[in-house]
């Protein structure tokens, strides 16, 4: 095991970290923008309105993430229509196709907690909005969906802790975040044992973060449940 030739190349990988860190708040951030509606739209009794949620949450939870990143970067480039519309100048991008493809991926996910969560809501709180003469909106905006975010915010945490580590798929469509940093190394150095050692280690301490990170909002968010 050659540390040496690790701490040479820390910088490098880190600088990798720091797209993957930027891959993984963007499209968590995105992705939530997304599944707002796709869970309420689950929750809808009219069919017509539940279908379209049903088919985008099937779609995106059934199929592999590889398989989007790569139907967005190179199948889309395939029609000429595409390559002629004002979206070319970011469809053409890798950067921004992975972003689309995580932030699209993650949000069907985020989706299916969010229903769960908002189902979680004790019936009580919401007959008490209706005792207090709140409209559904207002209820939903105030009370309901507040709720359902701290219910879901544990499993939230998962979800943008497996994004991290599926954001090392973006080194497949030429992106040097930090998987794709250290094959670039590799490449060069032909020393995989190091350099992989040394990227693990990496994921492992911005996983270590985040947990710590989304544990303490928990805590903050649920302080009132803590016992003196």
């Amino acid at each position: 095991m050659n540390v040496a030739l690790m701490w040479e190349y820390l910088p490098q990988l880190l600088t990798g970290a720091v797209l993957s860190v930027q891959l993984v708040l963007v499209s968590g951030i995105l992705g939530v923008v997304i599944a707002l509606p796709l869970a309420v739209g689950r929750l809808s009794r009219n069919p017509l309105i539940a279908a379209f949620p049903y088919a985008y949450i099937f779609f995106f939870r059934g199929t592999p993430l590889l398989v989007q990143l790569f139907l967005v970067y190179y199948g889309l480039s395939q029609f000429e229509f595409i390559r002629n519309s004002v979206l070319w100048p970011i469809l053409r991008e890798p950067y921004w196709c992975a972003v689309i493809t995580m932030s699209m991926h993650t949000g069907g996910y985020i989706a299916e907690i969010l229903r769960g969560a908002i189902q979680a809501v004790p019936v009580g709180e919401i007959e008490a909005t209706r005792a207090l003469g709140m409209s559904r909106y207002t209820a939903f905006r105030r009370i309901i969906l507040p709720r359902a975010a701290r219910i879901a915010w544990p499993a939230y945490g998962n979800e943008v802790i497996l994004m991290l580590k599926g954001s090392a798929l973006a080194s497949t469509i030429t992106l040097l975040e930090l998987t794709g940093m250290a094959r670039t190394i590799i490449a060069k150095t032909y020393t995989p044992v190091e350099i992989f050692t040394a990227a693990g280690a990496i994921y492992l301490l911005l996983s270590f973060i985040m947990v710590q990170g989304f544990r303490f909002v928990e805590r903050r968010w649920n302080r009132h449940l803590v016992r003196a």
